[in-house]
């Protein structure tokens, strides 16, 4: 067992908001676009709301009158109060991401021992004090860091059900090294992860529950149903199943980057991650312009500005997906919907939730913009023993926000506690 260490500290220099060009230039094209726009909307060519639903005859409403408003007003004013407010905009954006980037920061919390490791992957224990019983395996996304599950030490999902009495044994996926150069899915599953199940398994002389979140809930899935009638209970946070409920036109982006994205996994070999978040950011293009004017206007020395700056941090300290599992996950999983429609197999065994004899809870948060609430329930329909929640949150802060602690903690622990023995 190895001592405990301090998590390596943020870069000196932030990365964020990642890739600062794209949000620069997104920023001033819509600039150019706005002015390029104006004369077609006021003259009626161009329309900003539909009319095919009740709401959407509202805000059409709405549109004309403004259009009628605007028409009283000079076209060059007009103009020129348009830009104006664009200009401030942008300006307030770059203050925010500049006032970000010169905020001091904090050290996160001290690191636990690490119990096992299976290449760049780790396993870390959060409660060996807990003894032999009440093992946790928490499993998060490939993605992101594990770290967004112990961001600070009072926005911890772990550390809270460490103190409630439970072993947490975090999964750590680190940066993907030479040995994982060539892993899909299914060799994540059947390698790093089969071998911490079976650690925490020897660890706490009990099989342990399962907690998985986003994307990692289906790693969870998988192990859970190559380990049948083994594990105590399994929680799913924010779990995708149906990825084309809520897809919409970004289905038809996604096939139209095909081409390229093999061209540059083929040559790259890994999903860079400024790739990665620029297609996270096309999911909702003003999101990051927003919640950097917002950071703009908040006191720099208080609790917000420094939850925002860690949370901003996590979000930019990515990691690379290697080009076999990108192409599981953007191919398989979101262009052919495997999972949706039954067809999505690891190690030669098809994926099948309704096939699971175990208790489980699904976690929705209603605000997600990066997994559809629609796709989560398609899975909680189908778990037989299942039991689901709606979560007033959205995609990270169900796990970091101000308000996780009652919404996520402590029902997530209390349902655990609830289907273990002794």
């Amino acid at each position: 067992m190895e001592k405990p260490q301090q998590i390596p500290p943020n870069p000196t220099q932030p990365l964020g908001p990642r890739p600062l060009p794209f949000h620069l230039s997104g920023q001033l094209l819509t600039l150019i676009q706005c002015l390029a726009a104006l004369p077609h909307w006021k003259n009626g060519s161009l329309s900003l709301s539909g009319k095919t639903s009740p709401h959407g005859q509202a805000k059409s409403d709405q549109e004309n009158d403004l259009r009628a408003q605007a028409g009283k007003i000079e076209s060059g004013l007009f103009a020129q109060a348009v830009g104006d407010e664009i200009g401030a905009r942008l300006k307030s954006f770059c203050h925010g991401f500049s006032t970000y980037q010169n905020q001091p920061r904090h050290d996160r919390p001290i690191e636990p021992p690490v119990v096992a490791q299976f290449g760049s992957a780790r396993l870390l224990d959060y409660n060996s004090a807990a003894g032999p019983g009440k093992p946790v395996l928490i499993i998060p996304s490939l993605i992101n860091r594990a770290y967004i599950l112990d961001l600070m030490d009072n926005r911890s999902l772990v550390r809270w059900l460490a103190n409630q009495g439970l072993r947490p044994l975090l999964v750590d996926w680190g940066q993907p090294g030479a040995t994982e150069a060539g892993y899909d899915l299914t060799a994540y599953i059947t390698g790093p992860l089969q071998y911490f199940y079976d650690q925490a398994c020897d660890l706490a002389e009990k099989p342990p529950s399962l907690v998985g979140y986003c994307m990692g809930g289906l790693l969870a899935l998988a192990l859970a149903g190559r380990n049948p009638n083994q594990i105590k209970s399994l929680a799913l946070l924010a779990t995708p199943w149906n990825f084309h409920d809520g897809i919409g036109v970004n289905l038809c982006y996604l096939q139209s980057l095909k081409p390229g994205l093999e061209i540059l996994l083929n040559q790259l070999g890994n999903l860079p991650v400024d790739l990665l978040q620029a297609m996270f950011t096309s999911l909702d293009p003003s999101l990051t312009s927003e919640k950097f004017r917002k950071f703009a206007r908040m006191d720099r020395h208080s609790d917000r500005a420094r939850i925002f700056v860690a949370l901003e941090d996590w979000l930019n300290d990515g990691v690379p997906l290697v080009a076999p599992v990108a192409r599981d996950c953007l191919f398989e999983w979101y262009l052919e919907n495997s999972p949706g429609r039954g067809r999505w197999m690891v190690d030669g065994q098809s994926v099948s939730p309704s096939s699971l004899t175990c208790p489980s809870l699904t976690l929705i948060p209603q605000q997600d913009h990066i997994v559809p609430p629609g796709s989560a329930l398609a899975l909680a329909k189908l778990l037989p023993h299942n039991e689901n929640r709606w979560i007033n949150a959205g995609h990270i802060g169900m796990v970091a926000g101000s308000h996780a602690k009652s919404t996520l903690y402590e029902p997530l622990g209390e349902w655990i506690k609830s289907h273990m023995e002794g």
